[in-house]
């Protein structure tokens, strides 16, 4: 049985992931896992089930966050705030065509 080195466990592919980094053969990402781990409270062990992964995968994301923590950081926050702005949109939306539109 072969071993992998830290560096085989994560790609950055285009097309793949949105060319984030993620988990070598799967489309989970090291930002997933980071978000799992960091602001969910879950352990690796549980990362690792319920993604179908091995346990040296996450801790090769966490590694890889780790050394590239502001860029990472960065793309968290910037999905948050997109996120936001959608559903702020579609709340106005949805209120407009429950109440009208405003004269």
């Amino acid at each position: 049985m072969a071993t992998k080195t830290l560096d085989q466990h994560i790609e950055v592919t285009p097309g793949i992931a949105g060319g984030k980094p993620h988990i070598a053969g799967h489309r989970i990402t090291v930002q997933n896992i980071v978000i799992w781990h960091e602001r969910m409270g879950k352990s690796a062990d549980e990362i690792a089930a319920e993604g179908d992964l091995a346990l040296s995968d996450v801790y090769a994301a966490l590694a890889y966050y780790y050394d590239h923590r502001s860029e990472i950081d960065r793309d968290i926050e910037e999905s948050e705030a997109f996120i936001k702005a959608v559903r702020e949109s579609s709340a106005s939306k949805l209120k407009q065509k429950l109440h009208g539109p405003k004269d």
